[in-house]
């Protein structure tokens, strides 16, 4: 009986609960990969977008009310969000929905990460939630929202912030805050230059994970006066959260002491530059992966096209298709060529002795025979000519493509060589 009460407990908790998830940002640092798509729509993994990690979240943590504020060229996410997150039913008051800058309040496209909601007020007033989870549509991370929300509850909170610990010399592009003893939220400092410290540990610093938990009532107050603040940049971490500390029940939720449904692999990755993305990929060809993308109980959603199985085949002249410590999606043929530790989206082909190695291929790209393809990324629809090398002359590759800060060569999407 306990557990059943239980149960239901955290099932009426759900539904009074109602998830956004931001995911308008330009991602600039992204470019060229988010020059035709927003940030949390670029692939990931061989088959997923950035944004099935937030919404799986949400799916297995039992929240069914979430809305996805879009903005910047967000075709490619809303196609995405329809074709593969179409799975609540609205007849049960269910939903993943897109809302994009409807300039409800003025004539301005959403300014910051508060004035997105604080645009959507609207929303939240028709809505009967108690509670508003914030998510961020642009982090890779598995998480189970239900204990927080229940430590947000339990304190009687306003606001309740996830947290982990990072080394201190990383952690001014974090919001930093120090705790008391009860987890109450002291201090907090947006990107600070100077980061404060945990104490007895002068190496690591408390960071936001850009995780929030509002009491609805209070939410709906602060962002309102944030609004009325003629010096607000309205951004959570440089207005709401400073803002929220002086006077209100304000406190950290510990990522790393979190129970729940989950297993604990405790990763958590901001991929907003072409280094981090592109490290969090490789991350997932380590012999034991950071983080756990085969808990069948956690299964991370995306949309998947129908197509045939992976395979490798022998090329006409008897070369053999191989691919060694890699990922390989579902449409994809290696014929004669061989793949190392890369990541082959849906329909890539391979022709014969091609060499591809520490690199991500998104899908529908074909790869000319003779080719060399080495610490790369290749965006959708390229067709790449025979003999053509990629990674292998830095100058060469600088001529024509971006390159990033630790050397990896980025071709855009649909790209032309000639």
């Amino acid at each position: 009986m306990n557990v059943n009460n239980d149960r239901l407990h955290k099932e009426r908790m759900m539904q009074d609960t109602l998830a956004i998830v931001l995911a308008g940002g330009m991602g600039s640092r992204l470019s060229p990969l988010t020059d035709n798509r927003a940030k949390p729509a670029v692939l990931f993994g061989g088959k997923y977008r950035i944004i099935d990690f937030t919404l799986t979240n949400c799916l297995h943590s039992g929240l069914r009310k979430i809305l996805v504020l879009t903005q910047y060229k967000s075709h490619s996410l809303q196609k995405h969000l329809r074709d593969g997150w179409s799975v609540f039913n609205p007849e049960l008051g269910e939903y993943v929905t897109a809302v994009p800058p409807q300039m409800r309040t003025g004539d301005q496209w959403y300014s910051g990460t508060a004035d997105a909601i604080y645009q959507n007020l609207w929303l939240l007033s028709r809505s009967t939630a108690k509670y508003v989870v914030v998510l961020s549509g642009d982090h890779i991370y598995r998480m189970d929202y239900a204990p927080m929300l229940e430590l947000h509850k339990s304190k009687g909170a306003d606001l309740t912030i996830s947290c982990m610990e990072v080394p201190v010399e990383e952690a001014s592009s974090f919001g930093i805050m120090n705790i008391d003893n009860e987890k109450r939220i002291i201090n907090f400092v947006e990107k600070p230059e100077k980061p404060a410290t945990i104490p007895n540990d002068p190496s690591k610093s408390l960071a936001s994970m850009g995780i929030y938990i509002f009491t609805t009532d209070f939410l709906i107050k602060i962002l309102k006066e944030d609004a009325q603040d003629p010096n607000s940049s309205n951004d959570f971490g440089h207005d709401i959260i400073p803002r929220a500390i002086k006077d209100n029940n304000v406190y950290a939720h510990p990522f790393a002491d979190r129970v729940g449904r989950v297993s604990q692999d405790s990763y958590w990755r901001d991929v907003g530059t072409i280094d981090s993305l592109y490290q969090a990929n490789m991350d997932l060809l380590q012999p034991v992966p950071p983080i756990d993308l085969y808990q069948s109980s956690w299964a991370i959603r995306t949309y998947e096209q129908q197509l045939p199985p992976a395979r490798t085949v022998s090329s006409a002249v008897g070369n053999e298709g191989v691919f060694i410590n890699s990922i390989i999606s579902n449409g994809v043929i290696i014929s004669g060529g061989s793949v190392h530790n890369s990541i082959l989206s849906p329909n890539v082909r391979i022709d014969d002795r091609v060499t591809v190695s520490g690199s991500i291929l998104f899908n529908h790209v074909e790869v000319g025979k003779g080719c060399q393809l080495k610490n790369c990324i290749i965006d959708k629809h390229v067709k790449i000519p025979a003999e053509t090398k990629i990674g292998i002359d830095p100058v060469q590759d600088a001529k024509r493509f971006t390159i990033s800060e630790q050397g990896i060569v980025v071709v855009p999407e649909g790209y032309l060589f000639t």
